[in-house]
């Protein structure tokens, strides 16, 4: 079992010390899976008394699992270290290309997907989060949800990030659209949504591994892509991330459409 599958469910109803604990474990996993209980909570400052409510206020039995389920997480992350099946070099890239859309649209389930249409069809704010090559894809698709009459935020640089983490409500939607799942900054922000009490429905498109950011997120959906850089600048396609973007929005359009929209299917026309 992988623990942040384990602690998920629990992370809203921890209080502001509990989550120091929790990212003191999330940031010191690899060294603290082999310490005794009494040097973890040495150093974070409390008692083992204390350390031991935290463990099982998310999910844990006792100390002993806590440890051995961190022990199992580390080493399945060490593993996906190595080269993986969905990011692979290639020469004649065009065939490869395709597939990785096909695949990155064929691995949403049909719940999944109605699940998020049943959210959108609230109309909640919707906020986008990207960087690097992924804001490029998010400028396409802040203008396609905004023309289809969603109130999107887009906030495109760091500082405008940090504004937008703190207007955020429990009512909201944010989408975390990188294909880097360990972004530290988007992991401050979850732990920040949830310090706060203001935690949003968190939806992720991320790379198809094992991540921190996928398993934080109440839904996550997988990009597949090839590693392809230039001049040691990573340029991979993130056209998968778009083709789940539009996939969404045109599911929402088919649950809701006659509802909300009135669409003219134009053909023909430049």
């Amino acid at each position: 079992m992988n623990f942040f599958e384990i602690v998920n469910a629990h992370l809203s109803s921890l209080t502001k010390s509990e989550q120091s604990l929790f990212d003191y474990v999330i940031k010191n996993m690899d060294h603290i899976k082999t310490q005794s209980i009494r040097e973890v909570a040495a150093e974070t400052f409390v008692s083992t008394a204390t350390f031991l409510r935290f463990v099982k206020k998310i999910g844990f039995s006792g100390f002993s699992e806590f440890t051995t389920v961190i022990k199992f997480t580390v080493l399945n992350n060490k593993d996906e270290e190595k080269p993986s099946p969905f990011t692979v070099s290639q020469t004649d890239y065009r065939e490869e290309y395709l597939k990785n859309i096909t695949e990155s649209v064929r691995v949403i389930s049909t719940e999944k997907l109605h699940q998020i249409t049943s959210k959108l069809a609230e109309h909640p704010r919707l906020f986008f989060f990207s960087k690097g090559v992924d804001k490029y894809a998010t400028e396409y698709i802040h203008y396609l949800y905004t023309m289809a009459g969603f109130e999107v935020e887009y906030p495109r640089d760091h500082d405008f990030r940090a504004v937008a983490c703190h207007q955020v409500k429990k009512n909201d939607v944010v989408f975390f659209l990188t294909y880097d799942g360990q972004d530290a900054e988007y992991l401050q922000m979850i732990n920040e949504f949830v310090e706060n009490g203001e935690k949003p429905l968190i939806i992720s498109v991320t790379e198809p591994d094992n991540n921190t950011i996928q398993n934080l997120s109440d839904l996550n959906l997988y990009i597949f892509a090839d590693d392809v850089s230039v001049y040691n600048t990573e340029i991979s396609s993130r056209i998968s991330t778009i083709a789940v973007m539009e996939l969404i929005l045109y599911q929402y359009i088919e649950d809701y459409g006659g509802r909300d929209f009135n669409f003219v299917k134009l053909s023909g026309k430049n």
